[in-house]
This record gives C-alpha cells, structure tokens and sequence, in this order.
C-alpha cells in the first residue's frame, strides 16, 4: 500500500524528488561556469517548475547559488564540505581500492609511500593472497628514497637540478644496499632527469637483491603536486620491469579510476 500525504505525494514520489535533486546537484558540478534553468531542464529531461523546485532546495542548504547572471552554480556550503572532507580523510583509506585493483591485477606487492628527508616512509602496503614476497618494507618503516622506486619518483619532482641534488645528499654519503644502488650525485641527478621524463620510475634490484619495482606519482590530495607514489614491486624473475613498463597505460588508468581492459 503507498503512503499518501495530505498534499497527495506518495513515498515514491518523495524518493524520486530527492534522486531528482541530486542529479541536479551532479549536472551542476559539471557546469564550473553554471548553468541556466532553461539548460538544466533540457539536461535534466524535466519541466522547468520541477527543475526550479530541486535548485530552491539545493539554495536553501548552500549547496547551489545563482552568479551575477541568474546563471545557477555550486554553493560555497557544498564546496566547504567537500574540500573538508577530502582534506580529512586519510591518504591510506583512499588509496586502499587502487593498491587492491593492482594487488589482484599482477599478483605482487604494491606500496603507497610519501618521501620524509632522505627516506621514503610506507603509508600502505597490500600483499596478494598468495605467492607474495617477503620485502624489507613495513607500514611506517623507511628506505632509502635514492634506492627505491617511490623514493625516486618524488625526489624527481622535488630536486629539479644538479644543484639541489646535491644540497640533498650533503656530506653524507649516499647508501648502498646493493651493488646497483646509485652512489653519487651525478648518477641520482641522471637519474631523476629520466624519471621526469619518462613520468614514471624503476627500481632495478638496487634496494633488494632479487626484486624491482615500478613507481607512478599518486595525486591524492592535489592535482598538480604528488602526495606520494604507488609502486608494484615483485620477484625480478617473476615480474621483470619490462612486464611492468609495456603494462604502463593499464597502471595509470587504474591510479586514475578509468576502465581497464583485463
């Protein structure tokens, strides 16, 4: 039996408004320049009377306001709440579902780090289910960001010259795990220029012996500054870098909410 009200809505009226309302509030978030009524009818596939009813709720929360032409636009009350909210919630939580598309994609193990000094700190980790390799990395543990993949990939972006690599390293030198980790300013510094053009960076068991990595910028909380970067690390018989570079444009569009094709 439907619930009727002295207005003669129904429930299913009621719930239908409150959709309508939000595709409303959704057809506004893709008109930065706003949008007139006339238009958001003809998108909305609604009568203007029922169309203006949705943008007088939307007005009366601060989720929507009219510019000096009449023309409609998101409220400053909505964008508070959403920039707060963004800015409130947690790198790692956010980062959880694309670590687990890549984690179940390539079966190794992906990292999301931020760079702290001379290391890189991991703020997430996934091992697949099974045939996972057991790295040095920990959640809140630290590496050499100059031997790995994450740290390379945000040093690339911080030290844009010779000059400020070598401000970085100072007088210390420069750890080496391994015998292919880079030891000197001029190696990092060439370095960091391939990884700032390629866009992307590697890691050729200069960290681990046996393993190496392939790192892309992660923009969680800004979109023209990394917050960090991602990695898929594995086996070097397993998962040879090669593998991991040709797959590029399944990776990123993974990072970035796109479809992939399996």
């Amino acid at each position: 039996m439907r619930n009727v009200n002295q207005a003669g809505e129904s429930s299913d009226d009621k719930l239908v408004g409150a959709d309508r309302v939000l595709a409303v509030l959704a057809e506004l978030a893709r008109c930065p320049d706003g949008i007139g009524l006339d238009e958001m009818a003809r998108a909305m596939s609604s009568a203007k009377p029922t169309v203006h009813r949705a943008l007088a709720a939307l007005r009366r929360a601060g989720f929507a306001g009219q510019d000096g032409y009449g023309r409609y636009v998101l409220g400053d009350e909505f964008l508070r709440l959403a920039f707060t909210h963004h800015e409130a919630r947690p790198d790692h939580v956010r980062v959880m579902p694309i670590l687990r598309a890549l984690c179940d994609r390539y079966g190794e193990t992906v990292h999301y780090a931020t760079l702290d000094g001379r290391s890189v700190v991991y703020r997430s980790k996934l091992d697949p289910s099974t045939g996972a390799v057991r790295l040095t990395s920990v959640v809140g543990g630290r590496n050499p960001a100059h031997c790995t993949a994450v740290g390379k990939m945000l040093l690339a972006d911080a030290l844009r010259d010779e000059q400020t690599v070598r401000a970085w390293v100072g007088d210390r030198p420069l750890e080496t795990p391994t015998d292919r980790s880079l030891g000197t300013v001029e190696d990092l510094h060439a370095e960091l220029v391939r990884v700032r053009e390629r866009g992307y960076s590697v890691e050729d068991q200069e960290n681990e012996p046996g393993v190496n990595c392939l790192a892309v910028p992660a923009y969680l909380t800004s979109p023209a500054v990394p917050s960090g970067a991602i990695s898929i690390s594995g086996l070097a018989y397993r998962t040879p870098v090669r593998k991991l570079v040709d797959d590029l444009p399944a990776i990123r569009a993974i990072i970035t909410g796109e479809t992939v094709t399996p």
